[in-house]
């Protein structure tokens, strides 16, 4: 079994349109369409039993839409098989509370943000309100973490001391999870101020870059218990990043990396 817990997925009528304007903004290349059926083609080629979809607001109107998407998709799959999708979620929606809680009612895992495209830095006192809520709501937050390719030239706004500092003030949140391995391309960063807190980082995008000894530098200090595999398809071939894990040897925590710790994050 393998949980890919971090991809993406947009309604086909605007799929195409989507990913093609993302890959331009941020000048990478898309290595799928970013599809349901297409990802689904790609899990079964890669032996990945369940993604989770991470929906990304760029605007706080997109809220209710996205959400109606993503309960859709939930509907469709068995719990623990296909997709499982989480809820997207704007810093700048008036009712944050009643946002969260409508989130939690309606019975989804968990929100995902990225501070760089919703334009605030991750300690931002509204990402510590939403954050707030989201905890005791007892839900999980994916947030992108380190660069992004669309805004190389600014600021991190998710980057380690400012993450130290969210958790400062909403007192630790265990069920958070830090893409690309806590920080993409700042994994030195990673190391020495992040690995070993009480959260998890994923896998997204980052395993077609990063070197082994790094990869294990990280995961040494952290722990096999909170990292998580993810791809962050539609943005790289999901069968070579499962390769490239199996490639590093890990023994034991391979297995933890590849479903155990989804499993327990998700209560699935």
């Amino acid at each position: 079994m393998i949980i890919d817990f971090h991809a993406h997925i947009f309604p086909d009528k605007i799929a195409e349109g989507a990913v093609s304007t993302l890959a331009k903004k941020g000048n990478i290349p898309a290595y799928s369409d970013g599809k349901e059926t297409t990802l689904i083609a790609e899990m079964e080629r890669a032996g990945i039993t369940l993604s989770v979809n991470l929906p990304v607001l760029t605007r706080p109107e997109q809220f209710l839409g996205t959400m109606r998407y993503a309960a859709e998709i939930n509907k469709k799959y068995d719990t623990g098989r296909g997709i499982l999708s989480f809820a997207g979620i704007h810093p700048n929606i008036p009712d944050l509370e009643g946002a969260i809680f409508t989130i939690r009612d309606a019975g989804f895992r968990g929100i995902k943000i990225h501070p760089d495209y919703q334009g605030a830095f991750i300690d931002d006192e509204r990402y510590v309100r939403m954050l707030s809520l989201a905890k005791a709501a007892d839900l999980i937050t994916v947030t992108h973490a380190g660069v992004d390719a669309a805004y190389v030239n600014e600021e991190i706004k998710c980057a380690p001391t400012r993450i130290l500092r969210l958790l400062d003030k909403i007192g630790g949140y265990e069920k958070l999870v830090l893409a690309h391995l806590g920080g993409n391309q700042i994994y030195r960063d990673v190391y020495d101020s992040l690995a070993g807190e009480d959260l998890y980082f994923d896998t997204g995008y980052i395993l077609g870059d990063i070197k082994k000894e790094r990869f294990t530098e990280v995961l040494s200090k952290h722990g096999e218990d909170k990292i998580l595999f993810g791809s962050d398809s539609p943005w790289r071939d999901v069968a070579e990043d499962v390769k490239i894990v199996r490639d590093f040897g890990l023994g034991n925590a391979e297995e933890k990396i590849f479903y155990l710790n989804a499993k327990r994050l998700l209560g699935i």
